[in-house]
């Protein structure tokens, strides 16, 4: 079974490095350690994402473009049984076990976002964007409201190994705290064993705050933040 988080994944020898970037969006606001209230019904979690856009980075042009089964589900399937994401995405296998971790974020209440990513028009990696404050994972962290975490697989192996996981975390970032005002951090927790995808995540701007264990790994909590918070909102 996969665990409740599907680590991050892209691949590829990125050095990470110790300079953190800060993004442009306002401050965090006050930390939490409880989780908030369940959203009320109709209310819009993620601040329409599937309206945010192209934006451009130093790899192409790039779009998030939300996930529809009966179009990508084939697509999908052989990106999850390549074995070096089937290492940590753990959905290999039949379509069936795809389509059914697709439609549990499809059917829910919009907290998680499954999406295609798209470099000059081509579908080449799957994201998740999700409320991580109103996610499980908000038991394992100080989490702080509107929190927003980000899953990435990258899926033609061409498209890995040549920074562009990192290119590309860091236009996501900066595209949820510009399209999601309430946002001061975008957080990721990648498995600790997957070293290259820790490394894309510090040299897109996240910094690791500290080890922590998940159901089903130990992961790199890991942050970026807006540039206008100062380092104790982190």
């Amino acid at each position: 079974m996969p665990p409740d988080h599907s680590p991050s994944a892209p691949h590829g020898p990125e050095a990470a490095n110790d300079d953190t970037v800060e993004f442009t969006s306002p401050p965090g606001l006050a930390p939490g350690l409880a989780m908030p209230p369940p959203p009320a019904p109709g209310e819009e979690l993620l601040d329409g994402l599937p309206g945010w856009g192209a934006t451009a980075t130093r790899v192409g042009m790039f779009r998030l473009v939300p996930v529809v089964p009966e179009r990508d589900l084939a697509l999908l399937t052989g990106w999850m049984n390549d074995p070096e994401v089937a290492e940590f995405w753990e959905l290999d296998g039949p379509a069936e076990r795809t389509e059914a971790h697709l439609r549990a974020q499809l059917d829910g209440d919009g907290r998680s976002v499954p999406v295609l990513g798209t470099l000059d028009g081509r579908p080449m990696s799957y994201w998740e964007v999700y409320r991580a404050d109103l996610d499980p994972i908000a038991r394992h962290y100080p989490s702080r409201p509107h929190d927003t975490g980000v899953h990435l697989l990258l899926g033609p192996a061409a498209d890995r190994g040549r920074g562009t996981g990192a290119a590309l975390l860091r236009a996501v970032a900066e595209l949820v705290l510009a399209h999601r005002p309430r946002c001061g951090r975008v957080v990721a927790e990648p498995d600790v064993r997957n070293v290259r995808s820790v490394a894309a995540f510090h040299r897109a701007g996240f910094r690791t705050l500290q080890e922590a264990e998940l159901p089903g790994k130990r992961a790199a909590r890991s942050v970026a933040v807006a540039r206008s918070a100062s380092s104790a909102a982190v």
